[in-house]
């Protein structure tokens, strides 16, 4: 399979601190990854380097074929092949959960308002949001603002998925619901990179899992080698204290 993200020897530096110090991945293209590790270890701005919300001070990040840490790269159009969703859902108050899942539609894409609001149906029926298109962010549960986000985010036809702890934010019975849509997508063939502690999911759905600590890779292999058989004693360590 050829491979729909390619980073090579990414560097990120906040002041002195570097919280990245030249990591490689590659994820093929249908390919689910699980990022995992403790709070610090670079994860999350693993993946803000990934879609630009971060520069890296160093390295290339590849996605589709489009090196998007050229200068002069086209960064909006770079971030509709790449969804992403975050651990809060930065939705907008005083626009429905259609609303919101359409805005980027139209202003971005500069779809026609009922294309656009057909599309946005579609994405929120299929994180199991059918009949809630009217009702404003107050109005839904955690999870199903969570979904709405995935809708959102799906309604741009991305060819990569990335995830940043999603369920962190939600109460644990509300966990399930955002996991099981995460577990279709990954049903459905999307590729996707998952920053969660979440590590059931990471057991059962992901083809890979990649432990990272103090901005470096230290670990990553298939879930049943890394969880069943870790061969570093920081990977050890962390399994013995999560799972």
């Amino acid at each position: 399979m050829s491979s729909m993200i390619s980073v090579s020897g990414l560097r990120k530096s906040f002041g002195d601190h570097e919280v990245l110090q030249g990591i490689d991945l590659s994820v093929a293209e249908r390919e689910v990854v699980a990022v995992i590790g403790p709070s610090g270890s670079g994860k999350s701005t693993l993946l803000r380097c990934i879609n630009r919300l971060e520069s890296p001070d160093a390295g290339s990040v590849v996605v589709d074929g489009v090196d998007v840490t050229a200068p002069g790269v086209d960064l909006d159009r770079v971030r509709t092949t790449m969804g992403m969703v975050f651990q809060s859902f930065n939705l907008f108050p005083h626009k429905t959960a259609l609303g919101n899942v359409t805005l980027a539609l139209r202003r971005v894409l500069r779809l026609r308002p009922d294309v656009a609001d057909e599309r946005g149906r579609t994405m929120l029926t299929r994180v199991g949001l059918a009949g809630r298109e009217g009702a404003y962010p107050a109005q839904l549960s955690g999870g199903q603002q969570q979904r709405v986000a995935i809708a959102r985010a799906l309604a741009m036809e991305p060819k990569v998925m990335l995830f940043d702890e999603v369920t962190s934010a939600l109460d644990p019975e509300l966990v399930g619901e955002v996991l099981e849509v995460m577990r279709d997508l990954a049903q459905g063939g999307m590729t996707m990179v998952v920053v969660t502690h979440e590590m059931g999911f990471a057991r059962e759905v992901c083809d890979r899992v990649m432990f990272m600590d103090g901005g470096v890779v230290v670990e990553e292999g298939p879930p049943a080698e890394l969880f069943g058989a870790p061969r570093e004693a920081r990977t050890k360590s962390f399994l013995s204290k999560v799972l």
